[in-house]
């Protein structure tokens, strides 16, 4: 019996997906053997490969001179990458922070250079975006970064900011979920496990004025110009995480592509802010403007009752619904393969909990 999965990730995948590589697992393309087993070098494997760029491509329509690379590490990996690949010791970078994937940013690149932080959440409990007219900019910024979705806190940009400094976007967790204009930015990175395929995957869309900018020092499968030159095959990529990546974005363009799935979240989002904001029993902390489409947290009128929800919730096949560790209460990630009934069906639990409990 499938449940809803609810977890921020590794997150739910499209079943006819899961049903796909099932089917192929052992015998992919009558070959005999698993797509795992096939060399990455390989005409099969390349041609794969070159198929999910260019779905991903179309998907997001992404312009001729951006290149797009499939890494390892995750996006942890290109906290570092980033600035090794953008900065000098000297140079100086602006960060927005509005919670833990923004500090967690600011603090691997204080490593490598100058970190000026724009704007900080810090006022609302990082429980809002702040305001763009009240942000601080550096003159000549090696870049601006932000995080579009704080996946823990639930805060998202209701907009792309503006300066004149290359734009780096923290994506994890929004992209693919709506349309995005791609020539707003420098250099978009994200983790795969939310909206791409398994974890193991990060997709990186790098403007190629900005390649072979890296420092000597920076790890060869970290250098972005050397991935690029190699089309991500300068060491063995995570082959089966790609290739699943791939029966992904055939599955999004099978739905109508981004705008059709944005259209699509909106609607599962709203659905689920009314059900909180129409009940005395559950809130949820975030600014009305700042709230994520993708990641709803909520907390319930009786905190001690938390425990008895969690495990009520699983037994009617409603799973990994537990907030962050770091923030307590619930939250529901509603990803792009997190089918409308899904949400239906937790609402309609929340409310028949609620009477039982309020």
């Amino acid at each position: 019996m499938r449940v809803f999965n609810f977890s921020p990730g590794p997150a739910v995948l499209p079943l006819e997906v899961l049903e796909q590589v099932r089917d192929e697992l052992t015998d992919w393309q009558g070959r005999g053997m698993s797509v795992m087993e096939v060399g990455h070098r390989s005409k099969a494997f390349a041609a794969c490969a070159a198929e999910a760029e260019a779905d991903l491509r179309e998907l997001l329509t992404i312009p001729a001179h951006y290149r797009v690379l499939f890494l390892q590490g995750g996006a942890t990996a290109q906290f570092a990458a980033v600035p090794l690949n953008l900065t000098t010791t000297e140079s100086v970078v602006d960060i927005v922070n509005t919670g833990h994937w923004s500090k967690k940013t600011l603090s691997e690149a204080r490593h490598f250079c100058r970190v000026n932080v724009a704007a900080d959440g810090a006022s609302s409990n990082y429980n809002d975006v702040p305001a763009e007219d009240t942000w601080h900019l550096s003159r000549g910024a090696a870049y601006l970064h932000y995080t579009p979705n704080e996946t823990i806190g639930g805060v998202e940009f209701p907009f792309v900011p503006r300066g004149a400094a290359p734009l780096v976007a923290d994506m994890s967790s929004t992209i693919l979920s709506r349309p995005i204009d791609i020539n707003r930015f420098g250099l978009i990175y994200a983790g795969a496990q939310k909206n791409i395929g398994p974890a193991g995957l990060c997709v990186v869309i790098v403007r190629e004025d900005l390649l072979g900018r890296a420092r000597q020092e920076t790890p060869t499968v970290l250098n972005y110009k050397l991935v690029a030159d190699e089309a991500s095959m300068l060491n063995t990529p995570p082959t089966f995480t790609w290739y699943v990546a791939g029966l992904v974005f055939k599955w999004l363009k099978r739905q109508g592509g981004v705008v059709r799935m944005g259209e699509r979240n909106r609607a599962k989002a709203e659905k689920l802010y009314r059900a909180i904001d129409e009940s005395d029993f559950y809130r949820n902390p975030v600014a009305p403007a700042s709230r994520s489409w993708m990641n709803v947290p909520f907390t319930l009128a009786r905190p001690e009752l938390d425990k008895s929800f969690v495990s009520a919730a699983g037994e009617a096949g409603l799973v990994n619904l537990e907030g962050h560790r770091s923030v307590g209460g619930m939250r529901a990630s509603l990803y792009n393969a997190m089918p409308p009934e899904g949400v239906d069906v937790l609402i309609e639990f929340m409310r028949d909990f609620a009477r039982r409990n309020g």
